[in-house]
């Protein structure tokens, strides 16, 4: 059911003017009947306008089409929330009103996504609550009442070297009835900065949207930018982008089973995976000089290409590793003191996390069967497959266990690839680097935390009017929230941890 969306596949772009401008009754209608009918909420965003705010809707098809469909619609100082209907949509519209200054009428819980709330005087001037500028985790918190409920705030300054958040527990002894997450310290206006853009700065910003997901960040990037300029990449550019990929997602999802480890007290784990980890972002290193994969991506292909002796080399790197790696994760499974804590702990329901639109390997651990790289696939994922995995315990377990199936299922993925490369180079193809003007280009891949959403608005001159960047940390920290409750609080830092969601990417 598609309700007059502009249907289209990963990587388009077209004419702004082929977006549906619906009336509201038939958008919004149109957004719930979609999300019943099995589409799902890729983004959902507002461009201010005089008056009001235009609203964006991105929807992914349900199954294996890999069709994606687009519509908007114009509303003056308030329009209808449907989160009570839809609850994947309770954080767009909170960042809608934030951003847009429009009030989602019907909220049933209107309040920051990262910033103190703008309030509405009687004449619909919107402004700040004390006069100061915006404040993040300034806010009104949810209490629990009644006897022998305490309740404990966590960071936003933290004792670890990490990123600042601040989390409340409402807790009747160790037990957690709410966990309520307040971010927005890490904002660095990144989407307001890439407006008026592109500018020889704005890859190196894609590149820092999350320094962790550089590669799956970049890529989104590359493809609107190619899709817009009416340019493609080498198939050379395409696999090296695709091996830097899934070089990024190992050498994470290593790290977390590392950390996973060490947050129950499993030292030989913990210690192998953070070794290991370094090897991965090495190879990354080999390919561009950069253990992150800054400078490797492009618009038009690679800044740097993979020859011969560096895919050597790498194919070398990876047997030796997938030996160490397997055997220091072999012993995650059969020992027993760590699965009994990591067993039933911080389960999310399979209902809960497809009402909350949850992506990426959190999603999958959940039974979710959702994967960018098959359901749209995008550059080399076009040619050659990765099967997607899941499990249905919906715990920590699962989500360790997930993690390791991806990890054999990129390495095998590499070593194919490295092994067959395309002839020819992978440089950047010339171009005048000129944007289609008045046109909108959507880009999704899927990092190793879950679905990257890319959304480009470009003006008359060709330049950005608006840059709309999903990260999956934005669909994913409401999931960590669920999965808290009824559990001990001191497993906040194990099932946090079995997230590893980003500060940075959210706060954008």
């Amino acid at each position: 059911m598609s309700f007059g969306m502009k249907t289209f596949y990963n990587g388009a772009s077209f004419a702004r003017s082929e977006i549906p401008l619906l009336d509201n009754d038939t958008f919004f209608q149109g957004v719930v009947d979609s999300i019943r009918g099995g589409w799902r909420v890729c983004s959902y965003c507002g461009v201010p306008t005089a008056g009001g705010a235009t609203l964006y809707c991105i929807m992914s098809s349900r199954g294996s089409s890999g069709v994606l469909g687009i519509a908007s619609t114009l509303v003056g100082k308030t329009f209808p929330s449907l989160t009570r209907i839809s609850p994947q949509l309770h954080l767009f519209e909170r960042e809608i009103a934030e951003q847009c200054l429009v009030r989602p009428e019907g909220h049933p819980w209107f309040k920051p996504v990262r910033f103190q709330k703008p309030l509405c005087d009687g004449e619909g001037v919107w402004h700040d609550s004390d006069g100061g500028g915006l404040l993040a985790g300034v806010m009104d918190y949810y209490r629990v009442e009644g006897d022998e409920v305490h309740e404990v705030a966590v960071g936003p300054v933290h004792a670890g070297i990490i990123e600042p958040g601040h989390f409340r527990f409402q807790c009747h002894g160790e037990e957690v009835f709410h966990l309520e997450i307040a971010l927005g310290f890490q904002h660095r206006g990144i989407e307001r900065t890439l407006i008026g853009g592109p500018s020889p700065r704005t890859m190196h910003l894609m590149e820092t949207i999350a320094g962790d997901t550089t590669i799956a960040h970049g890529q989104a990037y590359c493809i609107n930018m190619e899709s817009l300029e009416g340019i493609y990449a080498p198939p050379r550019a395409e696999a090296v982008r695709g091996i830097a990929l899934e070089l990024e997602r190992l050498a994470n999802h290593t790290g977390d089973l590392g950390a996973i480890a060490g947050d129950v007290g499993y030292l030989p784990t913990a210690s192998f995976c953070g070794r290991i980890r370094g090897d991965f972002l090495n190879m990354t290193a080999l390919l561009c000089g950069s253990r992150f994969g800054r400078g490797l991506l492009r618009p038009g292909g690679l800044g740097y290409d993979c020859d011969q002796d560096i895919a050597d080399e790498i194919l070398k790197r990876l047997e030796n590793v997938r030996v160490d790696l397997a055997g220091a994760v072999a012993l995650l499974w059969s020992t027993q003191s760590v699965m009994a804590r990591l067993e039933g702990v911080g389960q999310l329901k399979e209902t809960d996390a497809r009402e909350i639109g949850l992506v990426g390997p959190a999603a999958r651990a959940c039974g979710l069967n959702r994967d960018v790289r098959r359901d749209h696939p995008f550059g080399i994922f076009r040619m050659s497959q990765i099967p997607v995995i899941t499990a249905t315990s919906c715990d920590v377990y699962a989500r360790a266990m997930v993690r390791w199936l991806e990890i054999e299922r990129s390495l095998d993925f590499i070593v194919e690839q490295l092994s067959h490369l395309p002839r020819g180079g992978g440089y950047r193809n010339q171009s005048g680097g000129k944007l289609s003007a008045n046109s909108c280009a959507v880009a999704l891949t899927e990092g190793w935390r879950g679905e990257i959403c890319h959304l480009a608005l470009t003006d008359d001159a060709g330049h950005f009017e608006c840059y709309k960047i999903t990260d999956p940390s934005f669909h994913n920290w409401t999931g960590l929230a669920l999965a808290l409750r009824n559990q001990q609080i001191s497993d906040f830092p194990l099932c946090n941890k079995s997230f590893n969601l980003s500060y940075c990417g959210f706060d954008l």
